[in-house]
């Protein structure tokens, strides 16, 4: 495919792009990082704030193949028109949301159910909208626009801590509401993509099922298997950081610092991953982001005070921040080409999907059951159990090529 002769510069899509990671990953951190203690903040439990959680990552799991289909089928319609108007649709949930403090249970689902399936779903369309051009030889710099997002999510995530603190956790919801309109604008003003019709002949061989995929390919299976139970132990870390906090003496502003230290972590990733990609491979990658994120459970565990939780979240940049680019690869080198859009939909659903899902449901039973460190313990359980899969999933890529050889 080939950009037409009068299509946008490349500085003008490689800026404006890393803007719209910005903007996405600031709304991001303004109602998703915030998400527990705001439900707290409106009496809520901490079972039901687990739930809340499931429910936006469950949310994501239903409605990310159904607007990338739509997005298929439509090949007419530019990805920023569905990418806006999904963001409006949030925007009506989310002033509802700040309109009414005391919305009952039913009510809150919604809302979560329709940020879940629609703001924070857009994310992949807005990966296409550059790939896209990228596909078509305009080099932007996508690994550089992830890492100014993960910048924009702690910057936001420290302010929004103070703002918590002087103007109340129910302020963040306006903040949020200003961020998305932002974002709409953004979307809405980046060039839409003018590509020529691939022209018909060869075909490739078709995309296996998703079940003929995983029988088929045991190492992608139970690596799959070990990243779903690492990350239900992972991402209760983050998404109940407060709870960890206050249970450390913390307050609100607190909360702000830990997430800006959580989030700015996972910034120099981005300058140092291939190198670690060249020496170890994305399998080891992939095992590392699950010890190290299990390993940040045991240290949050054994700290005692707030500082003691501050400390600690510089280990992302080896957990979490290594999860999602070294997974893209593992997908890549595991699964046949035809496989590979089904293959990275099936490693996003079990991992930030079911992974975050099942995390919020053992948080929100752990908590109400015995307090943050019955949780800190439940993940640490989980993650081990996590690290325990992939490392065998390594093993059976190293029984494969012992027998390739010997052959």
């Amino acid at each position: 495919m080939e950009v037409t002769q009068r299509g946008p510069s490349l500085r003008r899509l490689d800026y404006h792009y890393i803007a719209m990671q910005a903007g996405f990953w600031a709304m991001f951190a303004a109602i998703v990082a915030y998400q527990t203690a705001l439900l707290l903040e409106r009496g809520f439990s901490n079972s039901q704030a687990g739930l809340m959680t499931s429910v936006r990552c469950l949310a994501g799991i239903v409605f990310q193949p159904l607007l990338g289909g739509f997005a298929d089928r439509h090949p007419r319609i530019p990805l920023k028109h569905i990418v806006s108007l999904s963001l409006l649709l949030s925007v009506a949930a989310g002033a509802w949301y700040w309109l009414s403090p005391g919305m009952g249970l039913w009510e809150t689902t919604l809302v979560w159910v329709v940020i879940g399936g629609l703001e924070v779903s857009s994310y992949p369309l807005m990966d296409a909208m550059a790939v896209q051009f990228i596909n078509a030889g305009m080099p932007i710099r996508y690994s550089l626009g992830r890492g100014i997002g993960s910048l924009a999510y702690a910057v936001v995530c420290v302010i929004l801590g103070f703002q918590a603190g002087r103007l109340g956790m129910e302020s963040t919801l306006l903040t949020h509401l200003a961020l998305v309109v932002l974002e709409i604008l953004l979307v809405a003003t980046y060039p839409a993509y003018r590509g020529q019709p691939r022209p018909a002949g060869e075909e490739g061989p078709g995309p296996q099922s998703t079940l003929s995929l995983l029988r088929s390919h045991p190492r992608f299976t139970l690596m799959l298997a070990g990243v779903f139970l690492g990350l239900t132990g992972i991402m209760p870390l983050s998404n109940f950081l407060v709870n960890i906090v206050t249970s450390r003496g913390g307050t609100e502003a607190d909360l702000g610092v830990a997430l800006f230290l959580m989030g700015a972590a996972e910034l120099p990733t981005a300058f140092f991953f291939s190198r670690l990609l060249r020496r170890l491979g994305s399998g080891k990658l992939l095992v590392m982001s699950m010890a190290f994120g299990t390993l940040k459970g045991v240290l949050l565990l054994g700290s005692f005070n707030c500082l003691g939780v501050l400390a600690v979240q510089p280990i992302q940049v080896l957990g979490y921040g290594l999860f999602t680019p070294a997974s893209v690869y593992f997908v890549n080198e595991s699964v046949p080409q035809a496989d590979r859009v089904r293959g990275q939909t099936v490693m996003m659903v079990a991992s930030n999907g079911l992974g975050g899902m099942m995390g919020g449901v053992l948080a929100g039973w752990t908590l109400d059951l015995g307090g943050a460190n019955l949780m800190l313990i439940a993940c640490i359980a989980s993650g081990c159990l996590g690290v325990l899969l992939c490392l065998a999933a390594l093993g059976i890529g190293r029984t494969k090529t012992r027998a390739g050889a010997a052959d």
